[in-house]
């Protein structure tokens, strides 16, 4: 399949310009650019899930095929936590979220985590296709760089053998779970 344009239905500027650094080839515009300015409901119950309400919502409006990713940290000694809710986990943004991590893992030994992203790319006509990757790290007990956004800077990359925080983009991008869901889904189209 040869796609020309893809609208990326997310208003997260540090996730729409790791995909555009990822899925070359292609222009790549945000859903604003485009007009689609509304609030998607994040209703399902999993990153896949979400992914999809949210690319079928701007086809839909928009009649072109749609791009969205959904992801989250997920902390094993936390039982998966914060998962799909990791962008709102406090309720007070990305320094909140992460100082609650942080307070979540006190005096806990057990660091094991890992970035998890489904993306789902929707056609007009309503044929979606998915991608899925991992990134696997541990949660530091301090924040370590001021690179990426989000848990960034907590989250050292078994891969990179250091934070996100300090990679470059070109290096995290080379490892992160939405470069490996995007390759999933590549292999699909």
């Amino acid at each position: 399949m040869k796609l020309t344009k893809i609208v990326v239905a997310s208003g997260n500027e540090g996730k729409i310009a790791e995909i555009k650094s990822i899925f070359t080839g292609v222009e790549i515009l945000s859903m604003h650019e485009m007009g689609f300015d509304e609030e998607i409901e994040e209703t399902g119950k999993s990153f896949k899930e979400n992914a999809k309400i949210k690319a079928e919502a701007v086809a839909k409006a928009l009649n072109v095929p749609a791009l969205s990713d959904d992801s989250g940290l997920c902390v094993e000694s936390l039982h998966g936590a914060p998962g799909i809710y990791s962008a709102r986990f406090s309720g007070e943004g990305d320094k909140a979220n992460r100082d609650l991590l942080l307070k979540r893992l006190e005096n806990v030994a057990h660091r094991k985590a890992y970035f998890e992203s489904a993306v789902c790319l929707c056609l007009p006509d309503g044929k979606t296709y998915f991608g899925q990757g991992r990134t696997y790290g541990k949660i530091l007990h301090e924040e370590i760089g001021t690179n990426g956004f989000g848990y960034d800077c907590l989250f050292y990359s078994d891969d990179l053998k250091k934070s996100f925080g300090l990679a470059t983009d070109e290096e995290k991008n080379s490892v992160s779970h939405r470069y490996r869901a995007l390759c999933d889904l590549r292999t699909k189209l």
